[in-house]
């Protein structure tokens, strides 16, 4: 067996917790897998809930626990940086799992003189970074180094041939091993220092050569090498021109063989980018940068539209600023860089083909490059009172954020659903009573007379009305009003809005025909 090699392992404590809530894993909360508690917080453990518990149970000690479903690929994405981090210090880190890591301790501790030091140097550059509870334990092997980072305070280094003794006094339990950890239990087995001393034959007779190991754990001898991770492939690339480039059209033939280089480095890591983003530094070094969506994944051809808008954008904001210094005069370097990328499987074809979604892709993607950027939009419900104000246009491809979230309180809001016809702006339109005369309403909300007729067509049923109040920051806008949804005789059902103020809230009604009645919208 080879000699045990000193090792540093770092301990982020309740990772998958930091992972899935960011700051909120100060909360009570646990994460679940296959209804079991895998993972909780120090709040949550502070009332009882304990790793392994059943979700009925930790649920009855902690009404209020917060649970979140198990993603490992969830974990996995958000240590990713820290890796990078700790590479920066020290290369040739190894992943055991999300919020473990492993490395060598001889490179580090010869450049800061000493493994105490590097532990020091370690703890200092990740507590900077907003990782002040890192554990880090350093020994002979992962297997004591982990144990050792777990009851780190932040530090703990056990001397080199120290491991059998460090490793005495801790349970059988450490092994991670519940069913050899049972019968031990039974035997009268209890820590890993009473496990050493059966010996590795009297284990290997028992338990094969798993035993053996057992007892190689259990003795301070682990062995297993470090090996490293691969490092993250170059996916960014980038063209620098001799003389800065105006034309937005020179420009993007330009950059067509590093959009292939960019295609072509993914493919080989077998991913596709989701999300890129384009750094255009222009002949003042000033840089311009923007991240752009793909609703599938991008190709060179998207990658060399979203250059050319982009530079389009900028020529047109620097045609309408008067700043002479400010003027648009050339682009000297465009570096395009991948920002989240996926798993080339999950945007394969299907086994009969792309089907109908893909080819839509395609379609709305090319008239998206005839007529720019935003010449192709997909609409996203936002928050709002009006109906109006509730529709929000995103171009294609983007992640569409709406300006106003729609699960923010809006009183006066219109539930779903929604009219499948929106006026914008609202058009006027006619309700009358049974004689003729405009329905109106007063100040109390009251309506006048009941509705008979919406622009001269009987009014078959109707409901409200509801009231409408709303500041939009100023007085001068402000609006209010009542809403009414009426249903005449050719089966149209209407939403009307009856305002107090015929400009208030933006809405400007040509005249006050029909007592300031508007139509929001119409259903189907």
């Amino acid at each position: 067996m080879r000699e045990p090699v000193r090792v540093i392992v770092l301990w982020f404590p309740d990772w998958p917790l930091r992972a899935a809530l960011g700051a909120a894993a100060a909360e009570p909360a646990a994460i679940l897998h296959a209804n079991r508690v895998v993972a909780c917080s120090v709040a949550a453990r502070a009332q009882g809930v304990r790793i392994g518990q059943r979700r009925r149970e930790a649920q009855g000690l902690l009404p209020s626990l917060r649970i979140v479903p198990a993603d490992p690929g969830r974990d996995e994405r958000a240590f990713l940086p820290v890796l990078r981090l700790i590479e920066a210090q020290a290369p040739g880190v190894q992943l055991l799992r999300p919020g473990l890591a492993l490395l060598r301790a001889r490179g580090i501790a010869r450049f800061h003189g000493g493994e105490a030091e590097a532990a020091g140097a370690l703890h200092a550059l990740l507590a900077s970074e907003g990782h002040p509870d890192v554990r880090i334990g350093i020994a002979d092997g992962p297997f004591t180094a982990e144990l050792a980072a777990r009851g780190a305070d932040p530090v703990l280094v056990v001397e080199a041939g120290a491991s059998a003794a460090f490793l005495a006094p801790l349970p059988v339990h450490a092994l991670q091993d519940p069913e050899v950890t049972a019968l031990l239990l039974r035997l009268g087995v209890r820590t890993l220092g009473e496990l050493a001393a059966l010996g590795a034959a009297r284990l290997r007779e028992r338990f094969g050569e798993h035993g053996a190991r057992l007892h190689a754990l259990a003795a301070g001898a682990d062995s297993r090498p470090v090996v490293p991770r691969p490092p993250d492939p170059e996916l960014a690339a980038e063209i620098e021109f001799e003389t800065p480039l105006a034309q937005s059209d020179q420009i993007a033939f330009a950059v067509r063989q590093s959009a292939d280089a960019v295609i072509l480095a993914l493919a080989k890591a077998s991913l596709v980018c989701t999300e890129v983003r384009i750094d255009l530094t222009d002949d003042d070094d000033e840089v311009t940068s923007r991240t752009w969506l793909h609703p599938t994944c991008f190709e060179a051809s998207d990658l060399v539209d979203r250059v050319r808008w982009q530079l389009e954008s900028l020529a047109a904001a620097a045609a309408g600023d008067d700043d002479e210094a400010h003027r648009f005069r050339g682009i000297a370097r465009v570096r395009i860089a991948p920002v989240a990328v996926d798993d080339a499987a999950h945007h394969q074809p299907g086994l009969f083909g792309s089907g109908t979604d893909e080819r839509l892709h395609h379609a709305v993607s090319r008239v998206q490059t005839l007529l720019g950027h935003e010449g192709v939009v997909t609409a996203v419900v936002a928050g709002g009172r009006l109906v109006a104000d509730r529709q929000q246009l995103t171009p294609w491809g983007e992640r569409a954020v709406p300006a106003r979230p729609a699960d923010h309180p809006w009183p006066g809001q219109l539930p779903d659903p929604l009219p499948a016809e929106v006026f914008v702006p609202p058009r006027p339109i006619r309700v009358t009573a049974v004689d003729g005369t405009p329905v109106s309403v007063d100040a109390r909300g009251l309506l006048s007379a009941a509705p008979a007729a919406v622009d001269s067509c009987p009014v078959r049923s109707w409901a409200g009305p509801w009231p409408v109040r709303d500041r939009r920051g100023d007085a001068t806008g402000a609006l209010r009003g009542e809403r009414l949804q009426l249903v005449d005789e050719q089966d149209r059902a209407w939403l009307v809005l009856h305002l107090a103020d015929a400009g208030g809230g933006g809405v400007d009604p040509e005249d006050d025909r029909g007592g300031r009645w508007l139509a929001e919208g119409r259903y189907h």
